[in-house]
């Protein structure tokens, strides 16, 4: 290098070296103000250990795998976190809530469970308040509906996850074959699905019993799959002050298009309330003796993954019928999230919501259409492009109404009880929603003692 070049590197140098000298603390004060009010995140964990964790099933579509899906995180999880272990227990749909119930009265409750919307738990003051690990723009992040399912009294409890609805499900080929026409944009009357669910109920081989039934659906705990006629007629489960009010005119009028279906109308089968989740999903999915079957999100990708195989059949998706509310709604639990129980270790809590944020990455956000559901996230959006069926769904979640309340649990137990009883004729509907709100309001009234 020439001398004129190697001036002129060193004026570079000094210029470079007088510009940090000057700008340098005043950075260096910004980083520490940005720190302080956590707009950069000063990442630090020193927990290594167990942290258990409970979760429902996630099926995924393309390989029938329940848990498959959840377990690549974690082992993902796990590989980025030497020294870190997550222990994970599967939750049943059909025993699950009574596991956790159990574990909440006799708190043995594991690190992290889908418990976020669960206002029993929350106001039982058993889970971390998050609000201190999410920033404001995390917080934004997420859709409306799925941060306010977590929010109680302005606080943030949990992470929210996917989200999801129920639609009713269509054999069309069931259709096609005695001449009956799809309803119009998914959209009917109660009177036009009653009328459908009769030319769909066939007794094929005049033996005198019925070889096809218009409708059927799995009754119990967790499952939303009646709601959106039970709710039809503008009735209420909840007040606003959390009272259980779901026995007045509206009610029993929603209960009587349930009842009408079995005992009036005759399109259902006999076993209809009393079957499995499995014995009647099966009676739709597989044995194909159903026209119309009701089922959360997950089912529609189950449906064309065996139809795409040439195991299934043609469907579509079409809307609850609309009664006297006069626009169609589904019930759901619209949010599933996470939530963290207390921790003693600060650490562990720590890692515990690096796990949770971990689980909620963008790309993780993305790839939920492998198990039928839907982001939380506002900007990850159309996640089943030229999938029209699950664009269908996607604008009901608009649809749905919400039940949250901390007995809600112990309310499905009484009320479908009560149900099985009308559907068998023991009780009338009067009578049985009187008999489940006595026992319901008896149960709350005692846990507040």
């Amino acid at each position: 290098m020439s001398g004129k070049g190697r001036s002129y590197f060193v004026s570079i140098l000094i210029f470079i070296l007088i510009l940090f000298i000057i700008i340098g603390p005043f950075y260096f004060i910004y980083v520490k103000e940005q720190i302080k009010n956590n707009t950069i995140k000063k990442e630090e964990y020193s927990f290594k250990g167990v942290i258990s964790f409970w979760d429902y099933p996630k099926t995924n579509t393309q390989t029938g795998s329940r848990y498959g899906w959840i377990l690549k995180k974690i082992k993902r999880f796990e590989k980025e976190n030497p020294g870190v272990y997550i222990e994970f227990k599967p939750l049943s749909r059909k025993t699950g809530h009574m596991l956790l119930d159990t574990a909440v009265d006799t708190k043995t409750y594991p690190d992290i469970a889908p418990v976020a919307t669960d206002m029993r738990i929350i106001s039982k003051g058993l889970l971390e308040n998050v609000d201190k690990f999410m920033t404001e723009e995390e917080v934004k992040q997420y859709k409306t509906d799925a941060i306010k399912a977590v929010k109680c009294k302005g606080k943030i409890w949990g992470f929210p996850y996917t989200m999801s609805t129920y639609n009713l499900l269509l054999n069309v080929e069931m259709f096609n074959e005695r001449g009956i026409e799809i309803p119009k944009e998914g959209n009917w009357t109660y009177d036009e699905f009653v009328e459908t669910l009769k030319k769909l109920t066939v007794d094929e081989n005049d033996d005198g019993k019925m070889d096809y039934y218009g409708f059927n659906a799995y009754i119990g705990v967790n499952d939303y799959s009646l709601w959106g006629i039970l709710l039809s007629d503008g009735g209420e489960v909840f007040n606003n002050k959390g009272e259980y009010i779901f026995n007045d005119s509206k009610a029993i009028s929603g209960v009587k298009r349930i009842v009408d279906l079995k005992n009036k109308y005759k399109v259902v089968p006999d076993d209809f309330g009393e079957s499995s989740e499995i014995e009647a999903w099966k009676s739709f999915y597989k044995d194909k003796k159903i026209g119309v079957y009701p089922a959360g999100t997950w089912a529609v990708n189950t449906l064309t993954k065996a139809y795409e195989s040439g195991e299934g059949f043609e469907f579509e998706v079409a809307n609850y019928p609309t009664g006297n509310r006069e626009k169609t709604i589904s019930a759901a639990k619209v949010t599933s999230a996470y939530g963290i129980f207390k921790q003693e270790d600060e650490e562990k809590l720590k890692m515990c919501v690096k796990f949770l944020k971990f689980l909620s990455k963008d790309e993780y956000q993305r790839s939920l259409n492998e198990v039928g559901v839907f982001p939380v996230k506002k900007d990850i959006e159309k996640i089943y492009t030229g999938n029209a069926k699950m664009d269908f769904v996607e604008q009901n979640l608009k649809y749905t109404k919400n039940i949250s309340n901390p007995n809600w649990n112990i309310t499905q137990e009484y009320f479908y009880s009560q149900l099985r009883q009308i559907l068998l004729k023991n009780k009338n509907v009067k009578e049985a929603l009187d008999q489940a709100k006595n026992k319901i309001d008896t149960y709350r009234s005692i846990k507040k003692e």
